[in-house]
């Protein structure tokens, strides 16, 4: 088998083989086959496309090139959830402790934030004294007698996927559906939990900015999923606009932390209700989605998603009361509506950038984060906007930084004039389930 002779075949539409997928991923992980020609068959993927088939077997070949997290000493029904990414994301925040103080267990392994996007263990590492890195046995205690743990990812997790995403990234072949799904599946395939959710973003905000391409990457993932015998789900949400009203590390602990208390933005609010539906319903813990709500406004209203959240924090070294010490940025600033009209549309990625720029997020991996700085974004699409009215708020401590800020959103506010006729969007699309 030559590794031209598969490149060559993919070039010219041909479907290959899962030994054939296989030899080109271990070739690539063991050094065999060089960048240059995984860079070429990238590329024939991007112009060709990957069958069902092919997309199963080269999620297989990647999970296979690593270690995996078998979750041996986890008591109780696991789950999972999996974001797309987005602006203002910080789902893993509520739904978490809200799953576990319903009787699952959520054994986590996340990621930081890179660009305009956050990390969910950045936004953890607001609270004092918080530990992302864990040992096993320290893992699999505060999982056991707390039901969840959120820990940084194992570094030796699908090494195929880290070496394929740099090359993606650098040779302009990381938008195509087969590979994002297999990348993405690869990863959350490699943990062995009961049940997975996927929450796919779609909007200004997400990575895929239309309802066809969220729904060909929802519905490719969950035939991955179903192939390889997992019990897998997909809920498309809108990232048109900021999720919640916070972006920025403390200031979105603070937004999740009112959410579980049953004073969050109705957004935030619905987006995570219908992940827990899913998972509620995936794993029996409720009967219906009736059934599955009536849950979870219960373990809200009780204040038992709060407290297990709590303890969840201590457990993994927070300090106590922690979430009501998070950091504070030295000036708070508005930018104001230059003219009045209807808030046609938001460009997400670009306040998502504007924090960035505020300290709140990296541009490079290797960036220090300002755990106080962000934005809350105080209107929503469809509303009616004055001359001078405050669109958001600028949280930092940098006069300098915030203008650079302030330069973007410029271009992150569309006002149309008064009259125009638009259409709410629902924050919650559809439920893909095969």
């Amino acid at each position: 088998m030559r590794t031209v002779d598969l490149i060559i075949k993919k070039k010219r539409g041909g479907e290959l083989s899962a030994e054939e997928l296989r030899y080109l991923v271990e070739g690539f992980v063991g050094g065999t086959v060089p960048d240059y020609q995984m860079s070429s068959f990238l590329m024939a993927v991007c112009f060709r496309g990957m069958s069902d088939a092919e997309t199963v077997a080269l999620t297989q070949s990647m999970l296979e090139s690593g270690g995996s997290v078998d979750l041996e000493g986890v008591l109780g029904v696991k789950v999972d959830k999996h974001s797309t990414g987005g602006v203002g994301d910080k789902t893993t925040l509520v739904l978490a402790p809200l799953l576990a103080s319903c009787g699952l267990v959520v054994a986590k392994m996340s990621g930081r934030g890179l660009g305009h996007t956050g990390g969910t263990l950045d936004k953890l590492e607001s609270l004092e004294g918080f530990r992302v890195d864990l040992s096993r046995a320290e893992f699999l205690r505060t999982v056991n007698e707390h039901g969840m743990a959120v820990v940084s990812q194992s570094v030796d997790l699908v090494p195929a996927d880290k070496k394929m995403y740099l090359l993606r990234d650098v040779t302009g072949t990381v938008d195509n559906v087969s590979l994002i799904a297999a990348s993405i599946m690869s990863k959350k395939l490699a943990i062995a939990n009961d049940a997975l959710v996927l929450d796919v973003k779609v909007g200004s905000g997400a990575f895929m900015k239309t309802m066809p391409e969220a729904v060909d990457l929802a519905t490719s993932m969950v035939r991955i999923g179903k192939a390889v015998g997992r019990n897998v789900r997909a809920v498309i949400t809108e990232m048109g606009q900021p999720l919640g009203e916070a972006i920025g590390n403390a200031l979105e602990v603070e937004e999740a932390i009112a959410t579980l208390k049953g004073q969050g933005p109705p957004d935030l609010e619905d987006v995570v209700t219908a992940l827990a539906v899913q998972l509620l319903t995936m794993t029996g813990k409720a009967r219906s989605e009736v059934d599955a709500k009536k849950i979870i406004r219960e373990r809200i209203s009780s204040g038992a998603a709060f407290e297990r959240f709590t303890r969840f924090v201590q457990a993994q070294g927070g300090k106590p009361g922690s979430w009501d010490r998070l950091p504070r940025a030295m000036h708070v600033d508005r930018y104001t509506a230059p003219k009045g009209g209807i808030l046609a549309s938001m460009n997400c990625e670009e306040i998502g950038l504007a924090a960035m720029k505020l300290g709140a997020g990296r541009k490079t991996k290797d960036s220090a984060l300002d755990l106080s700085a962000g934005l809350k974004v105080l209107v929503e699409i469809g509303q009616p906007i004055s001359p001078g009215d405050v669109l958001c708020e600028l949280h930092h401590n940098s006069p300098e930084k915030l203008r650079i800020a302030m330069v973007g959103l410029e271009r992150a506010f569309v006002i149309t004039p008064p009259g125009t006729d638009l259409q709410p969007t629902p924050y919650v699309h559809r439920v893909i389930t095969a």
